[in-house]
Formats: C-alpha cells, sequence, structure tokens
C-alpha cells in the first residue's frame, strides 16, 4: 500500500532539487556569460556622452550570444540572441565544448533527481533501497560534473571569439575587457546548492522513517504530514 508522507524536510530537498535542477538549466541555456562592452554599430566603443543612453552590452556563453541589432533586421529589440553555434564543433573552444559536456552531463541527472523527488512522497525506497540516498548520491555526481565544467570554461576565455567581445588582453581565466554575467554566477551558486541538497537528502531520509512515521503507518494512516 502507498504512503503519501510529506515532512518538513523531504519537503525543503524535494523543492531544493526542482530549484538546482532549474536554475543550472537556465544558465546553461542563456547567453550572459561573459559581458562585453558596449560598442557604436561601427564596432567602435560608443561614448554615453551628453547623458545619452548606455548601449546594450554584447554577452557571450557557452554556445549562445547577444549583439547589438545590427539594423539589418526589422525587430523592435537593441539586441538579437540567439546560438552562435549550429552544432556542436562550432562551439568556439574545446574548453567549452567539454565545458558543455559536462554541464550537460550533471543537469541531466539533476532533472532525473528533480523528477523522482517528487514521488518521493509516495514511494520511499526502491529494491530496499531508500530513493533519498540514491537521490543523494546523484546529487554529489552531478556536483562534481558541475564543478569540471565550470573550472574548464574560463580557460576557454582565450579563443578568437571570447577575443572579439573581450578584446586581445582575454586570454585563459583572464576574461580581458569582458565581465562575468549572472549565468556564470547562477551555474557557481547552482552547484553549490546541489551539493547541499546531497547532503540534505540524508535528512530527508531520516525525517521519513522516523518513530512518529512509523507509529502513523501501524496506526492505519495513508496520508502522513508531519510539519
Amino acid at each position: 500500500m502507498c504512503h503519501v508522507i510529506v515532512t518538513c524536510r523531504s519537503m525543503l530537498w524535494t523543492l531544493l532539487s526542482i530549484v538546482v535542477a532549474f536554475a543550472e538549466l537556465i544558465a546553461f541555456m542563456s547567453a550572459d556569460w561573459l559581458i562585453g562592452k558596449a560598442k557604436s554599430r561601427g564596432g567602435g566603443a560608443e561614448s554615453t556622452a551628453g547623458g545619452a543612453p548606455e548601449p546594450p552590452h554584447p554577452t557571450l556563453g557557452i554556445y549562445a550570444r547577444c549583439i547589438r541589432n545590427p539594423g539589418l533586421q526589422h525587430v523592435p529589440r537593441d539586441t538579437l540572441c540567439g546560438p552562435y553555434a549550429e552544432s556542436f564543433g562550432e562551439i568556439a573552444s574545446g574548453f567549452w565544448q567539454a565545458t558543455a559536456i559536462f554541464l550537460a552531463v550533471g543537469i541531466l541527472i539533476l532533472c532525473l533527481v528533480a523528477l523522482v523527488s517528487v514521488f518521493t512522497m509516495c514511494v520511499q525506497s526502491i529494491m530496499k533501497k531508500s530513493i533519498f540516498n540514491v537521490c543523494g548520491l546523484l546529487q554529489g555526481i552531478a556536483g562534481l560534473f558541475l564543478i569540471l565544467g565550470l573550472i574548464l570554461y574560463p580557460a576557454g576565455w582565450g579563443c578568437q571569439k571570447a577575443i572579439d567581445y573581450c578584446g586581445h588582453y582575454a586570454s585563459a581565466y583572464k576574461p580581458g575587457d569582458c565581465s562575468l554575467g549572472w549565468a556564470f554566477y547562477t551555474a557557481i551558486g547552482g552547484t553549490v546548492l546541489t551539493f547541499i541538497c546531497a547532503v540534505f537528502s540524508a535528512q530527508a531520509e531520516i525525517a521519513t522513517s522516523s518513530d512518529k512515521v512509523q507509529e502513523e503507518i501501524e496506526e492505519g494512516k495513508n496520508l502522513i504530514c508531519l510539519l
């Protein structure tokens, strides 16, 4: 018989698992990893003297970019965003290709855990193995993949694509004239939260197998909510 068990710790772990997966996915898809200097339509740095609004900054992601609308397309936007690489081999750097692989594997694992975490309210174990412990282990593995990807990513700042955005002073682990965008920091924060989720999964397991839960199961209750 399926017992629906909801506790503060298990619910918090489930919500964090979902948030982490979405945060990493959004960061991976974003073009806001590197933020370049604003440029004029002619390609030079644009002056903002006289109180004129600052033009949009070009941004560069792992496989996507946002550039100023050159005016060739009748689109009512200042920037045009989209992938600059139409295939995996067109990603600007070998290091970024490795980053894409590691992040994609980590995010795939996190999305799988997030999906499974929703069902932990009804099913707490499979083949006598705690789902919380298995998911925590998977989150730890995903965190390692994410770390590898984030370590390799700055090594690609010396590629020609990054130099075009960040100037000739850009090199491996030196962003030159660029600054780091929100997507990079989101990926780092998501990685930290991934390990927090991995550790917290043990608390979710303890909460759903506590003596209070067992007592309510023995009383014949199918819905058990402990706050």
